[in-house]
């Protein structure tokens, strides 16, 4: 194994102690490097990654999403990971990563003062970063979504939405992109999107006015969202039938919803998510 990558590792393993101020998953390049002082502002980008552990999600889907991941994140980027479910013992909402991507050096006068072993273990650091993350966040999105055989009958996504953005307050960035892995079908004591185990077919005003008055809009901080597995159908359901009708009030009610806390549905993948994040 090289060097570097040893050192990354080691530091992964160290980073829950060395953060107690400010969380980073991803070990820092130019720490390990001596060179913190030359680090670049970073972007202010901020990717949030949210997966419903109560959806069985298809192979295709699961790949589609991490590729989708991968070709966002940029060097500079802040990455969050969250998953959520109904409250059960083993099953709840939590931020299972928080990582920044440092960007590269290309200043070329602060590049020409440097020495040139100095400047080939970062780009090399740097290179290998990217692995690291990748390799991370492909590992726990597949340990967080729901296996043959899970049955989690209560899906609290209102819920969840509101707590998982109240977190996120504590975020200063410039930008903010919400990539939401979810049937977005609600199951819970607020509301169900269900009747005689079957979708029903929603009135987005009087669900969102449902929504108003059980006080579960949030604030998504102008975030952009993009959505993939709305509508899943579970091979085991009994009725798995979902007609575009009923996907189109479904989609219609989350417009309105992200609309009423703050944010911008641009896509709603019913149930591939066919554009890419932005």
């Amino acid at each position: 194994m090289r060097l570097i990558t040893a050192c990354l590792l080691l530091l992964a393993g160290a980073s829950a102690l060395a953060q107690a101020a400010e969380r980073n998953d991803i070990p820092g390049c130019y720490d390990f490097t001596k060179l913190t002082q030359y680090r670049p502002a970073s972007s202010g980008r901020e990717l949030v990654v949210i997966i419903d552990q109560t959806v069985k999600v298809p192979l295709e889907i699961k790949n589609a999403s991490w590729q989708q991941i991968l070709r966002f994140s940029q060097p500079g980027d802040r990455v969050v990971l969250y998953q959520f479910s109904a409250l059960l013992q083993n099953n709840f909402m939590q931020r299972l990563f928080d990582g920044r991507l440092e960007p590269l050096l290309v200043d070329k006068k602060i590049r020409d003062n440097l020495g040139m072993e100095s400047l080939k273990h970062l780009d090399q650091c740097l290179v290998e970063q990217k692995s690291f993350f990748a390799k991370t966040v492909g590992t726990l999105m597949a340990k967080s979504f729901a296996e043959k055989g899970d049955n989690i009958a209560k899906s609290e996504i209102l819920d969840s939405l509101k707590r998982i953005s109240s977190d996120l307050q504590q975020d200063s960035v410039q930008s903010r992109t919400v990539f939401l892995i979810s049937d977005m079908l609600e199951n819970s004591a607020f509301d169900s999107f269900y009747r005689n185990n079957a979708l029903r077919l929603l009135s987005p005003e009087k669900e969102l006015e449902q929504v108003k008055s059980q006080n579960l809009l949030t604030d998504f901080s102008g975030a952009k969202v993009f959505v993939a597995g709305a509508g899943l159908i579970d091979t085991d359901a009994k009725n798995n039938y979902r007609s575009g009708k009923v996907l189109q009030q479904l989609e219609a009610f989350w417009r309105d919803y992200f609309t009423a806390s703050n944010a911008v549905l641009v896509s709603f993948g019913a149930p591939a998510l066919n554009v890419d994040l932005q």
